[in-house]
This record gives structure tokens, C-alpha cells and sequence, in this order.
């Protein structure tokens, strides 16, 4: 494997401007690429960048000498330098390699069975290991050591999220990243026998009040309970697993069948995931409003269709971009957002520790937040909406009391 990135430093004569009219520099430049983009490319896969892909499991694949099996990377719009993702293919009955390093981990099993192995490097003995199948998800302690095995004679594919773009760009030395030898007990302690034990208890984000669970392992989230929400549309639902102590943020919810989210913006890094159901996402500049067709402006809308297992950026470029959901299947549209280090209630638009926040994502237009509200979206929204519905043979609940103002409503 290789240790060493890439250099790309360039030495280019500079020329002072010989006037007072004249500025330094190119003026228009190429994004340079980061250490961590130099990295992907020396590991000989594909890297995949895009708005979003309907199913990430039909991605193209190369052998990748890091994991022993096969993979691609998943570089969507708005997460760079911020967080990355891949699909990692395990052989039948076969093992990665075990690797470790300096940077938070989880991954979302796609396809296939299996078991994983977690241990602190010197301490084979303690070794934990437990089981997975197509809809878990788990998170790897920051730098144990770990190889994933495949129990069944056909591939398995996973989905990984991590944030290696940060060690990367920070540290620019791979043998540092994968053999650092600090062990992270507050993190991973190998005499805890109940570490990937899946726990259900709910409690309250203390940040923002949300339903969250504290559990390193969740063992099917396609079908398991979430406690009602309502933020995003009516009979919505939704929890945080808070895994592995990381900074890594993500969430899992469900529209109800013939229900549609609201739009709302936030910054850059969010990442969709459809988990059942299938369905399409817009997103917009938010400066362009949040009637795009009604102003004339639907070309500058982006539109991204997916099933399990699709991706979508939900505010790519330099975020703030309107976002919508739609799910347009017979059953409900579950999805998982993972945002890397972005916490929307940790990262605050402003002010220092301790200062007031709103929910800006959940809170209206009219209130002070970014939310747009049914009753001022464009539309042509509901109106695509029901005729796609209809044409998959379900029907729309977005009763017409969900458009009348507040006052009319009441």
C-alpha cells in the first residue's frame, strides 16, 4: 500500500504589477486538488462526482489494493474537503484486509451478510466481533483495527462514509494516518463486551432536543421504529444514532406514503440516502427564491431521482440551496442524511457558545427560519407530484388545509 501522496506543488514565476492599476495574481484560477483528492487518485479506482447516482450499488468497481476487494469513491457535490464516502465490494467468502486509521469511520450494508472484527492493535485477544446484514449500520472506533469478513458466497457491498478528507488535508502523510499507534480509549475500550451491543434507548439531543439513540451498532434500518417527529412533513419520523463517540452526524426518517417534505435549506455536506421506497430530490439556489417555475427560473433548479440505494446532495456548491424531498412509491420514503462534521445545531450560522439559535431548516420562512411552507412553494410542485404519484398507482395525502395560510387554516 502506499504511503507517500502525491506532490503537487508548482513553482510558477511571479509578476508585480507595474502600475497602481494593475493587482497580483491570475485573477480566475483552478480549484487545486487537496491532499485527500491526490490520495483517491492514488489508490487506482474510480471516483465517482455528481450531483447524485439513483443506486450507488451499480457504480462501476476496481480491485483496491487498501481493503483487498473491490471499490469506487463517491465524491458527491458540496462534501469536498469535508467528508468522504465509497462502495467497498467483499468477495464470497472472503475478508478484507485489516486496516486502522486516524479518521472517523461508519459504514451501511448494501448487499450480503456478514461479520466484522474490531480490536486495538496489539490486543488480537480482545477482539469484538459482531454480526451484520443488508440494511446495518455501524460505526469503527477511531483508529482500531478492523477487517470485515463475508459469510455468504456472494459479494457483499458496502457503503462507507468517513471523514478522511480532514486527515488528509491536515496530516499529508498516509503512513502517519494508517499506522498512527495512539489508542483512543476515551472512544474504544476493549474491555467493554457490550460495545457492539444495539441499544434502543431514546433520549434528547441535548443540543436541539431531537430523538437520539446512543448505540454504536443498529441492525436493520430499513425497518426499525422511529419515533415521530413532524418537522419536516406531517407524520414524519426520525432519529439520531449518536455512534462510536464521533463527531460524524447523521440522521434516519421517513415520510409517510403520499406525503412530501418541505423545502428548506442549510449549508453544504448533506448527503441522502434512500434506504426503502424511491422518489427525487430538487434543490435550487436559495437565492433564486422559492418559486423557481412561478419566476421563470426552473432552469436553475437540479433535480436527482433514486431508489434504495441512491444519493443525493441536498445543498451542493457552497450550500444554502433550497432542498425538497418527494417520495413516489407505493409505501413510505425512508431515507438517512449523513452530514460528515456538520451538525446543523454545533455548527451555528453565528455567535459565540452559549448564544441563541434557531432551528433555521425546521423553522418557516415567515418565522425567522429557511423552511418554505406549503401554502408559498411553487405550484408546480404539488401539481408534479400528484401526477407522478398516480402514475406508480398511489395517491396523494397532502390534504388542501395543508396549503391555506395559518390564519385560514385555523
Amino acid at each position: 500500500m502506499p504511503h507517500d501522496l502525491p506532490d503537487d506543488d508548482r513553482h510558477i514565476h511571479w509578476t508585480e504589477p507595474k502600475d497602481n492599476k494593475k493587482k497580483s495574481g491570475f485573477g480566475t484560477f483552478e480549484r487545486p486538488k487537496l491532499p485527500y483528492d491526490l490520495w483517491m487518485e492514488s489508490q487506482e479506482i474510480p471516483i465517482f462526482r455528481n450531483l447524485g447516482v439513483t443506486r450507488c450499488q451499480d457504480l462501476p468497481l476496481k480491485p483496491w489494493a487498501l481493503y483487498g476487494g473491490k471499490g469506487t469513491f463517491i465524491q458527491l457535490w458540496g462534501t469536498e474537503g469535508l467528508w468522504g464516502s465509497f462502495v467497498l465490494e467483499v468477495p464470497g467468502a472472503s475478508a478484507t484486509n485489516a486496516v486502522k486509521h486516524v479518521y472517523e469511520q461508519q459504514f451501511l450494508v448494501i448487499e450480503g451478510r456478514g461479520t466484522t472484527e474490531v480490536w486495538e492493535d496489539g490486543l488480537e485477544s480482545k477482539k469484538h466481533v459482531f454480526e451484520w446484514q443488508a440494511g446495518s449500520m455501524f460505526a469503527i472506533p477511531l483508529n482500531a483495527k478492523y477487517r470485515l469478513i463475508n459469510a455468504s458466497s456472494q459479494p457483499a457491498k458496502l457503503l462507507g462514509g468517513n471523514l478522511a478528507p480532514q486527515a488528509f488535508n491536515t496530516y499529508r502523510n498516509a503512513e502517519f494516518i494508517f499506522g498512527c499507534p495512539f489508542a483512543f480509549r476515551d472512544r474504544f475500550n476493549p474491555d467493554n463486551a457490550d460495545y457492539f451491543k444495539p441499544v434502543d434507548d431514546i433520549y434528547a439531543d441535548p443540543v436541539r432536543g431531537l430523538a437520539m439513540k446512543q448505540t454504536n451498532i443498529l441492525p436493520d434500518v430499513i425497518n426499525c421504529e422511529l419515533p415521530l417527529d413532524n418537522r419536516r412533513s406531517p407524520g414524519y419520523r426520525r432519529i439520531e444514532p449518536h455512534m462510536a463517540r464521533q463527531n460524524f452526524y447523521l440522521w434516519i426518517a421517513q415520510h409517510e406514503t403520499g406525503r412530501y417534505s418541505k423545502a428548506h435549506a442549510h449549508g453544504s455536506g448533506a448527503i441522502l440516502i434512500c434506504l426503502k421506497g424511491k422518489g427525487y430530490t430538487y434543490t435550487w439556489p436559495s437565492s433564486e427564491g422559492p418559486t423557481p417555475w412561478k419566476d421563470g427560473k426552473g432552469d436553475k433548479v437540479m433535480r436527482q431521482d433514486y431508489e434504495p440505494v441512491g444519493m443525493v446532495t441536498a445543498a451542493p456548491m457552497g450550500g444554502d440551496w433550497f432542498h425538497q424531498h418527494f417520495g413516489v412509491s407505493a409505501g413510505p420514503l425512508r431515507l438517512t442524511a449523513w452530514f460528515g462534521p456538520v451538525h446543523p445545531g454545533k455548527n451555528a450560522r453565528s455567535g459565540a457558545p452559549g448564544s441563541k439559535e434557531i432551528d433555521y431548516g425546521a423553522i418557516d420562512l415567515r418565522d425567522g427560519g429557511t423552511a418554505v411552507p406549503y401554502d408559498i412553494e411553487d405550484p408546480y410542485l404539488r401539481k408534479e407530484f400528484e401526477e407522478t404519484l398516480a402514475q406508480e398507482g398511489g395517491k396523494s395525502r397532502m390534504e388542501d388545509s395543508l396549503y391555506m395560510p395559518p390564519r385560514a387554516a385555523e
